[in-house]
């Protein structure tokens, strides 16, 4: 098993691709630019500050319930995510102030998208 980060629409995915057969050339051709592509995308969190706060799973955004600049507590929800018919609290992974809210009521995102970040 070899393992590549690919960026697909500027999302970053870690793929790990078995090689089955003899045909080496295009298995090492291909993972020079999704490499060179991947880290880019990775960084922009960093840059955002603080500790990222991620969707678990794909899903639509209900509530948001804090602001940019709130403080909050360990565990308190930061914004109601609704995936598979039911509602899923998106709480705050540690006390901090809210650096960022990334989404607002209604979008739709992907899993590991980051819907906030917390100093």
């Amino acid at each position: 098993m070899k393992r590549f980060n690919i960026t697909v629409n500027g999302k970053a995915y870690d793929v790990a691709v078995e090689e089955i057969s003899g045909g080496a050339a295009p298995v090492a051709a291909a993972p020079a630019p999704v490499q060179a592509a991947a880290p880019t995308p990775a960084a922009a969190p960093a840059a955002a500050g603080g500790t990222p706060v991620n969707a678990p799973m794909p899903g639509t955004i209900l509530d948001v319930k804090v602001s940019a600049g709130d403080t909050v507590a360990e565990g308190q929800v930061l914004m109601v995510l609704e995936a598979m018919k039911m509602e899923n609290d998106i709480v705050a992974p540690k006390a901090g102030k809210v650096a960022s809210i990334s989404v607002k009521k209604g979008d739709t995102v992907n899993s590991n998208d980051m819907l906030a970040s917390i100093q």
